[in-house]
């Protein structure tokens, strides 16, 4: 019956995620489109990371997010980052996800969709988006909550996650073919009961 039911929210988890992407693609106000950036890609615990790649497929390859790659496996929402969608990630690393602590599947499934952020937000996304709503940008996940991203300093954006908790960017404008991976330092986590995202 437990297994059931975690089975269960899973397949919500990455149906929240298709929500998401509808919302998205259905022309939200708040998607910023994609910058044709030219730069190269920054490694990840010196592995490099390929555009043509799919979200997942990079973050595979980076040794610093193997923890992350597992949870997103067992929580059923990594089939959601191979899609052809445009995704944003907020990817902790192995630290940020220890320290973090253990969590039950349920729950983890919900923490990895509210680390995904339907459209494409690389760091030139995300400061004209802090500077259009006068220093901190609301940006609904894929879990149907709110991540705040404001500035810390004149260079560097942090994330806020719904307990209050702050994650350091600390490597930018990781880009994929389906979206962007921003890795952070801390493992972000949704406050209040579970939600699901309303469509348009």
């Amino acid at each position: 019956m437990k297994r059931a039911a975690i089975a269960g929210f899973a397949a919500g988890a990455a149906m929240m995620i298709g929500g998401a992407l509808g919302a998205v693609s259905g022309g939200d106000p708040k998607v910023i489109p994609e910058t044709n950036s030219e730069s190269m890609n920054p490694m990840i615990g010196g592995q490099a990371m390929l555009p043509d790649r799919d979200i997942m497929e990079n973050i595979g390859a980076s040794p610093m997010h193997s923890a992350l790659v597992a949870a997103l496996k067992d929580s059923g929402v990594a089939g959601a980052l191979k899609s052809n969608g445009q995704f944003t990630v907020f990817a902790p690393t192995n630290a940020a996800m220890a320290a973090a602590g253990p969590q039950s599947k349920a729950t983890q499934a919900r923490r990895m969709s509210y680390l995904i952020v339907p459209g494409k937000y690389d760091s030139v996304a995300l400061l004209r988006v802090i500077n259009e709503a006068g220093g901190e940008a609301r940006l609904r996940t894929a879990e149907g909550g709110t991540l705040v991203a404001r500035m810390n300093g004149p260079t560097n954006i942090v994330i806020m996650d719904e307990k209050g908790n702050t994650a350091d960017i600390a490597i930018y404008d990781v880009r994929d073919k389906n979206g962007v991976i921003h890795v952070v330092d801390r493992a972000l986590e949704p406050g209040g009961p579970s939600r699901q995202v309303a469509s348009k």
